[in-house]
């Protein structure tokens, strides 16, 4: 008999994986006692990044639901862990030492047991800190290789990656193969080297069923001396989800290895409740191609947690294109087509970038790069025109070391603009902040929270912390919910009912009626609308998103009557998980700001006004 494999349920990353939600806490809740009566599991991630700001976004409270989810596991033994993005905590930019210090603090006594901490650039002196951290909170520091398959991501890059690892301090190693397109004889390679230099150090072996590979990838690692293997279940497993529970422990059984038994009653109560929580409302954000394995997903590279995300956005941005088009009246695009013009652009732009691996928040940057460049294209625009400044931290070396070189077009156009390239502790552009949050919620009259946890959400969160408090996030939330569920028991016959619109014409404003047929027209059908407050040029939102006019608290937002110069910052518009900074194409002065922060915009929406 081989040794024995112990099994994580990656339950968080099953939903991230399939879609844009988790369950609410009281869901979570309901389901965990028949995960823990299953039998068959070591440990479970429970929560990560995603997990706190889709919290927010419920307008729910991420501390609370960590407590409450986090709890069973731990009466019942089962160790919990999760995600952590090594400079950027559990956000998306980069977080100052001392939040990230008081992560670790808060997410310990929260009740989760290891911390799974990641570079998505590989950069180890990023990493460093948080194993300091996240021992010195008494947490288990497993560290993360990103995997992906490049000229630069070898079996000797990834080796020697892991054994600086371990000299630092980690505690365990995570074979995190967020694409799944690790190649399963190197794979083993890597596992077996860690394991010939440190046989006492635990591997856990992460992976996604989208390309087809994470079968045979299991097998090899177990084969090299694995021991942990996450896994998904059904309904979410396989497709840009993960290998599923029963066929791991059936394969690996066959092939030797110890196993646990599941308990299959309590399976069964897992996969029924799962099932109800998508018919609730969860399932209104799961696309049915992520239910899909694809094949294509190989050339990308994009990480299985990233595409149920990905195929929410993909509509948004299929519907500007075809805006666009309409208005020219050339043939629409269909969502396959932009899905396979995204993957090549991602395969165009990446090595272009320097070989990030794709995962958070770099997968985001890439994808996103990608998409932008894509729009442009449709709209008969080149490369490279809109690049968030997120995106540039990443090139100019402020988010850390790329693995490979930039292009020189991109070079090119960061010395054009002025931009500087940074070589040093990417830690020293963002300065201590805990002082200045805590002093912003005794002025809001807000609780620091138990252990420091809510002035934690607030320094790591800033605008999302803000529309949960404010109710805005939950209003959103439910408003968009009650929207999907109409489109989804929608008649056919509603497209015909008469709409009221308003459109423009010779810059006056009128409202008009469209409708099928022959139909009485109201009184006001052709009347005019008054103009907003405020005279000069409208400044035009490029692309769908959430409108604000800062994203932290050490931006000033602008106001009426401030005055701009061509360049200038004037707000944000915050789209796949990226705050895109609109600026100033002209000197003046503001006269107007059309929308509130947190308003849901369109594309061509006006923003502002500049006189």
């Amino acid at each position: 008999m081989k040794k024995e494999i112990k099994f994580s349920l990656v339950f968080r990353d099953m939903w991230q994986s399939a879609g844009k939600y988790v369950p609410r806490v009281d869901q979570l809740v309901k389901v965990a006692p028949a995960i823990v009566e299953m039998g068959c599991f070591a440990r479970v991630e429970t929560n990560g990044g995603g997990f706190e700001q889709v919290n927010l976004l419920f307008g729910e409270n991420p501390n609370k639901a960590v407590r409450a989810w986090t709890k069973p596991f731990h009466e019942a033994g089962i160790q919990t862990h999760m995600l952590d993005r090594a400079l950027n905590g559990l956000r998306m930019s980069p977080v100052p030492a001392d939040v990230r210090k008081l992560f670790y603090k808060v997410k310990k006594a929260q009740g989760t047991d290891i911390t799974r901490t990641f570079c998505g650039l590989n950069d180890v002196s990023n990493i460093a800190p948080s194993i300091t951290y996240a021992k010195d909170a008494g947490m288990i520091s497993q560290c993360s290789l990103c995997i992906t398959h490049s000229p630069i991501h070898t079996v000797e890059y990834y080796t020697d990656m892991a054994l600086e690892l371990i000299k630092l301090g980690a505690d365990e190693i995570c074979i995190k193969d967020m694409a799944g397109i690790g190649r399963p004889v190197s794979l083993g390679k890597i596992v077996a080297n860690i394991k010939a230099a440190h046989p006492e150090i635990p591997i856990q072996y992460h992976s996604h069923a989208g390309p087809g590979f994470n079968m045979a990838s299991i097998l090899e690692v177990c084969e090299a001396g694995c021991d942990y293997i996450d896994v998904g279940m059904e309904p979410l497993s396989w497709g840009t989800g993960h290998a599923d529970l029963l066929s791991v422990q059936a394969m690996l059984k066959d092939a030797g290895f110890q196993v646990p038994e599941v308990n299959m009653e309590a399976y069964m109560k897992v996969r029924a409740l799962v099932q109800e929580f998508m018919d609730d409302f969860l399932g209104l954000y799961i696309s049915p191609k992520n239910r899909l394995m694809n094949s294509l997903l190989i050339g990308p590279g994009l990480p299985g947690g990233m595409m149920g995300s990905l195929m929410a956005d993909l509509e948004t941005n299929l519907e500007s294109i075809n805006k666009y088009k309409a208005k020219r009246n050339l043939p629409f695009m269909t969502q396959d087509q932009l899905l396979i013009k995204l993957f090549n652009e991602v395969a165009y732009v990446w090595p272009r970038v320097g070989y990030p691996p794709l995962v958070t928040p770099f997968s985001q940057y890439v994808k996103n790069l990608a998409m932008m460049n894509v729009i442009a294209m449709e709209k008969g625009k080149e490369r490279w025109g809109m690049i968030a400044d997120d995106i540039w931290d990443m090139l100019l070396g402020k988010a850390g070391k790329l693995p490979g070189t930039l292009a020189p077009e991109i070079i090119e156009k960061a010395e054009r603009e002025g931009r500087k390239f940074f070589t040093g502790n990417p830690q020293d552009n963002y300065p201590d902040s805990l002082d200045k949050y805590r002093k912003m919620m005794k002025e809001n009259k807000w609780e620091l929270g138990q252990d420091d946890e809510e002035l934690f959400e607030y320094a790591m969160h800033p605008a999302q912390y803000e529309a949960y408090k404010s109710g805005k996030a939950k209003e959103d939330f439910l408003a968009d919910v009650e929207k999907r569920k109409a489109e989804l028991n929608k008649s056919p016959l509603d497209d015909a009912k008469p709409k009221t619109l308003t459109v423009q014409v010779d810059g006056q404003a009128y409202r008009v009626t469209v409708a099928y047929g022959d139909i009485d027209l109201p009184a006001d059908a052709t009347a005019k609308v008054d103009a907003p407050i405020g005279e000069g040029q409208d400044v035009i939102a490029p692309l769908e998103g959430k409108f604000f006019l800062t994203k932290n608290t050490q931006e000033t937002p602008l106001k009426v009557g401030d005055k701009v110069k061509k360049g200038d910052l004037l707000c944000y518009i915050e789209a796949m998980k990226t705050y895109n900074a609109i600026r100033a194409d002209f000197d003046g002065t503001v006269t107007a700001i059309c929308a509130t922060p947190g308003d849901t915009i369109s594309e061509d929406d006006v923003l502002m006004k500049i006189g």
